[in-house]
């Protein structure tokens, strides 16, 4: 398994696995398919941000997993801090791709000089939740009944994780 910045030939992989999450999973509160040009799209408003777009392929080039992260929140006082997204195709959970995908964002959150990343993750997924925990993210909160899918109510678990050393003495605003 090889993590690398995604190209045009892996929209259709990252495609599939995002439909995929959309159609049996809580992972993601939307209940409307996209299309390869969503997330050519996608990609592009995340790059031209500054911001990865990384997947997981295997030695013949199958899309296993991809990750992201963008702007938490929209007003200049939070450009310290992103959120990201992993997501592994159903086939290959578990078997620690979204673990590699994450450290490898982490990494690149904190070459760019991002301060927080924050995880918001519905709250039943014990797996995700477990490996934000062994990646060091601490609690953050939980907003009950915030979202619905599948018929019911869901709970949004916030995690959050300093990826740098940074103290408010040595924010680029004390400089």
């Amino acid at each position: 398994m090889q993590i690398r910045d995604a190209e045009d030939r892996d929209l259709v992989g990252i495609t599939a696995i995002y439909n995929d999450a959309v159609e049996h999973t809580t992972a993601i509160w939307n209940e409307t398919t996209i299309d390869v040009e969503n997330r050519r799209a996608w990609r592009a408003d995340r790059e031209k941000a500054g911001y990865p777009v990384l997947v997981a392929v295997s030695d013949k080039g199958d899309v296993l997993g991809y990750a992201s992260f963008g702007d938490w929140r929209a007003w200049d006082g939070y450009r310290h801090t992103v959120e990201h997204s992993v997501y592994v195709r159903a086939d290959q959970r578990g078997g620690g791709i979204g673990k590699v995908l994450m450290v490898a964002l982490i990494e690149r959150a904190r070459d760019i000089g991002k301060h927080v990343m924050v995880a918001g993750i519905e709250a039943g997924n014990t797996g995700s939740i477990r490996l934000h925990e062994k990646l060091g993210f601490e609690h953050a909160g939980r907003l009950r009944e915030v979202g619905t899918k599948f018929g019911r109510w869901l709970d949004l678990a916030f995690m959050q994780l300093t990826v740098d050393a940074r103290t408010d003495r040595d924010s680029p605003e004390a400089k």
